[in-house]
């Protein structure tokens, strides 16, 4: 039997054969949004949206996720200057907190993750001109 899961965005196809697992493909999980809307007129404006946080747009230098983890809460908004180790971002691995610091000095150009968001190791987190 073949069954498509979908978790943290991304879809995952896998074959149960006699009680083993085998995982077929894995993607991104674009069709759920589109198959979310059912009025073409309000699908449209959707996947632009959604599409910015997978290819940052904003000028500037993307800061990454250290570790994979949950996202516990954003200390800056778009717009806002930086000092260079300034706290940006907190993460949650392992039951403990982990500050994500500026690299540098700069101006928050956009935020890309969100708070309860789960994240890889080198996802972008948000841009830094």
């Amino acid at each position: 039997m073949k069954y498509k899961v979908t978790l943290n965005k991304k879809v995952y196809e896998v074959e149960v054969e006699q009680g083993e697992a085998i995982l077929v493909s894995v993607a991104d999980a674009a069709v759920p949004a589109s198959a979310a809307a059912p009025a073409p007129a309000a699908a449209a404006p959707s996947p632009a949206p959604a599409a910015a946080p997978a290819a940052p747009v904003g000028a500037g230098e993307v800061v990454p996720s250290p570790l994979p983890g949950n996202i516990l809460g954003i200390k800056v908004a778009a717009g806002e200057s930086v000092k260079k180790g300034q706290v940006l971002v907190l993460i949650e691995a392992m039951k403990m907190e982990n500050e994500v610091l500026a690299p540098r000095d700069g101006v928050v150009t956009q935020v890309i993750t969100s708070k309860g968001s789960v994240v890889e190791t080198g996802a972008p987190l948000l841009m830094l001109q």
